[in-house]
């Protein structure tokens, strides 16, 4: 028990954001043998965006979504609402990987950021799309120097365009805490958005563009029948010419891609609302998203009630990598964030947590999305965004597409696409490394971010992590 438990006396269980009236009645499930010419598995935002694009390709396509349960109600549905340009799990990640290929890399996912943009308008998404950009904070010393050195590193390379150093007195008059000491602000890389009101609107919008989508209708197997595959679900089948799998932290219908991901859970709060002498205490009048530059690091934002979303921290591995209901809900980690909120923030004493909830992130061994085909290229995967897939998602469904038609495009050409990470060892190997791991972050944090000799040779290995 600390003084902050208090705060959470009344929080509901449950993602906020699926805690809302907007939310819309699920598409029947599918009871029928269908037939299509693609069928996406999955209805979050790999599978929305995947559908919406194959119709926007191809009006006439005639395209079948199914989903296991209902559009949105994962991943897509529990998020922070941080749409990143970032393709590879921030730029570090992408730099120390694609060096050859991050001008590339940058401009494509500026690139995708706009066009999710131009889809909030051309669709109606009723999302609270809000272009804010996000801040870097650091709130040790060591970090700060660190924070400087990325800057000056990344302008050497060309790579600061839309990036501004700030120094403690600067970082505080964008939001104020006594914590921030520094911080990096990317003015147009990142966009605030709804995350459920986005995954209801393409579903609308598929909807709208004449995709068939069945919701409570999981697919069950998956097998080649003929020129094409088959799917069977509970009460119906499709058969289709291809097949785009966009189910993420579930267990793919190839069996051969489940070693490459691992669940890890992920957990946030959201206040009640903030009366504005309490907004005007935090000075967060730009209302961009932050996040602070530990290994073990927080996320957070304001909602477009002024709510203030504290999210991150804690990332756990359950033994076995299983994905289960029970592991949504952890209050230990809640008093654990609330602690950490009202340190950042000690001008909100007072403020009570509503909502608070956790949910399964897909990660791969290197943190940014992995792409392939199967069946003889009549099947298509996108899997491992491993937290940043708001918005790289919907690049994610573009090369997925790509992959179908058998196109060689600026897209399949690059590295990322066509290289594979590595996959996790079998158990108890995988819960031992990630466990050694998130303890030497720990220590890390600690100890003026000095990395042991495990992280060390983790990074050497291209398998150096962050929470």
């Amino acid at each position: 028990m600390t003084r902050w438990t208090k705060s959470l006396s009344d929080a509901q269980p449950g993602s906020y954001w699926l805690d809302d009236p907007a939310k819309p009645h699920p598409e029947p499930a599918l009871t029928t043998a269908e037939t299509c010419d693609l069928l996406v598995v999955g209805g979050g935002y790999s599978g929305l965006w995947t559908a919406l694009l194959a119709k926007e390709r191809d009006p006439q396509r005639d395209v079948v979504l199914v989903e296991g349960r209902e559009a949105g109600w994962a991943a897509s549905g529990r998020n922070g609402g941080f749409c990143a340009a970032s393709l590879t799990h921030g730029l570090a990640n992408g730099l120390a990987r694609w060096p050859d290929e991050i001008h590339t890399l940058e401009q494509l996912g500026a690139r995708n950021l706009d066009a999710i943009e131009a889809a909030v308008t051309r669709y109606f998404l009723d999302c609270d799309f809000e272009r804010t950009g996000e801040i870097d904070v650091a709130t040790e010393p060591y970090q700060v120097a660190e924070l400087r050195d990325w800057y000056g590193e990344l302008e050497h390379r060309g790579l600061a365009d839309g990036l501004e150093y700030l120094d403690a007195d600067a970082v505080r008059q964008q939001v104020d805490s006594p914590t921030f000491l520094a911080g990096l602000h990317d003015r147009r890389g990142v966009a605030l958005v709804n995350p459920a009101r986005l995954a209801w609107g393409l579903k609308r919008a598929c909807v709208e563009q004449g995709v068939r989508v069945y919701e409570h209708t999981p697919a069950l197997t998956l097998k080649a029948y003929g020129a094409g595959m088959a799917v069977r679900t509970p009460y119906g089948s499709v058969r289709a010419r291809h097949v785009a799998l966009g189910t993420n932290i579930f267990p793919n219908l190839v069996r051969r891609v489940r070693p490459y991901t691992v669940p890890v859970y992920d957990y946030a709060l959201m206040t009640e609302p903030l009366t504005e002498a309490q907004l005007a205490s935090l000075g967060w009048k730009n209302r961009q998203g932050l996040g602070d530059s530990a290994n073990q690091f927080h996320y957070f934002r304001l909602s477009a009630d002024n709510r203030v979303l504290w999210g991150g921290y804690d990332a756990v591995y359950p033994y076995g990598g299983r994905v289960r209901a029970e592991y949504d809900d952890r209050p230990e980690t809640y008093a654990k964030l609330a602690g950490h909120f009202f340190t950042c923030f000690p001008q909100l004493e007072g403020v009570r947590f509503t909502h608070a909830w956790g949910g399964a992130i897909d990660t791969c061994s290197r943190f940014s999305a992995f792409f392939g085909t199967a069946h003889h290229g009549r099947v298509a995967y996108a899997a491992g965004y491993t937290g940043l897939g708001v918005g790289a998602t919907r690049f994610g469904a573009d090369v997925m597409l790509d992959l179908l038609a058998g196109e060689r495009t600026e897209r399949t050409s690059l590295a990322m696409v066509r290289k594979k990470p590595l996959p996790f060892p079998p158990e108890p190997l995988a819960w031992t490394g990630i466990a050694l791991t998130k303890w030497s972050l720990a220590r890390a944090d600690a100890h003026g971010g000095r990395r042991n000799l495990w992280l060390r040779t983790m990074d050497r290995l291209g398998l150096g992590f962050d929470s």
